[in-house]
């Protein structure tokens, strides 16, 4: 139980540092635009991180993942050198779409009515 916990907090150590480092030391205009690292995924053994990315812009999705996996190297040496733990792990950067899955459910959901139908408090009135 112990071990699961310890990765957790590693991993969102990871995703917080990963985040403030793209942001202030990346300066490629391909990593412009509204992007997220939603989560990740740090193995047991810490050797590897897979870190998911979410881009809601679908014409910036493969220009910000090829710049982030150009630049593995550097953030992984970026990363050893904020975080201290014995050594850093390989990064693995994929894309991640259940943002863009959630606003589309929302679309077909505000499309349908249901929505609506369930924020409307004087219809709560009614039932009651």
């Amino acid at each position: 139980m112990r071990e699961y916990q310890r990765i957790d907090r590693i991993s969102e150590e990871v995703r917080r540092e990963l985040d403030a480092i793209i942001r202030e030391e990346i300066n490629d205009p391909r990593v412009d635009g509204t992007w997220s690292i939603t989560r990740v995924e740090v193995t047991g053994d810490l050797r590897f991180a897979k870190i998911h990315v979410s881009v809601l812009e679908d014409e910036k999705r493969e220009p910000l993942m090829t710049a982030l996996k150009n630049a593995k190297g550097y953030l992984r040496r970026a990363l050893g050198k904020r975080m201290i733990i014995r050594t850093s792990p390989e990064l693995i950067f994929v894309s991640d779409k259940n943002i863009e899955y959630g606003v589309h459910i929302a679309k077909v959901l505000a499309e349908t009515g249901i929505a609506e139908r369930r924020d409307d408090p004087e219809e709560e009135n009614e039932k009651s």
